[in-house]
């Protein structure tokens, strides 16, 4: 009875989606870091305390811009400010925060340099982050095509082929990742 064959194509296939979470991880990392402008992204996945649970701010008020410098937080319920000043405050993402009757106001002020190189130097570490498991990902998809190669269920021909077409898409994904930080870069330093 024959070796059943393998496509190397099925072993690149399954390492896509850790790829793509990879890329969406990163971009709600390089959300979270502060720019230049106000964004509700800045804030919406801290985690508030209420109740003696933990939940995103997003889930506990109404997050809106009203300049480019200030965020206004509009609880659901006046009860979640004292939660929301809190979970703010441990924060260190540089801004004042002002209670005012049912809503938290947040001024961002102009970013110095020094605070500028440090942000820079935060998405420069999450770019390396997520190139060092895109880099895993690879190792484990060419461990598995050498693998099969050695049980002749993969052609040497095929094994080339896979190793090529392998570091072609990841190759695409450290684009795609050195694309956002440049983006990210570029948005602090406005």
């Amino acid at each position: 009875m024959a070796e059943e064959k393998i496509s190397y194509q099925e072993i690149i296939k399954k390492i896509k989606p850790e790829l793509e979470k990879t890329i969406n991880f990163l971009e709600k990392e390089l959300q979270g870091i502060r720019s230049s402008r106000a964004s509700p992204s800045l804030v919406e996945d801290i985690e508030v305390e209420c109740f003696g649970q933990k939940f995103p701010l997003k889930q506990l008020a109404a997050i809106s811009i009203t300049s480019p410098r200030e965020i206004l937080i509009q609880p659901w319920d006046s009860s979640y400010i004292e939660g929301i000043v809190k979970a703010l405050e441990k924060k260190p993402l540089g801004f004042s925060i002002a209670v005012e009757k049912n809503s938290v106001r947040i001024n961002l002020p102009s970013l110095s340099q020094e605070f500028r190189e440090s942000l820079l130097k935060i998405v420069s570490q999450k770019r390396e982050q997520a190139r060092q498991t895109v880099r895993r990902w690879r190792e484990e998809a060419w461990g598995e095509i050498q693998e099969k190669f050695r049980e002749g269920k993969i052609s040497e021909d095929h094994k080339y082929k896979a190793k090529n077409e392998l570091q072609k898409m990841i190759d695409e994904y450290n684009e795609k990742i050195d694309e956002m930080a440049e983006r990210k870069k570029k948005e602090i330093m406005e």
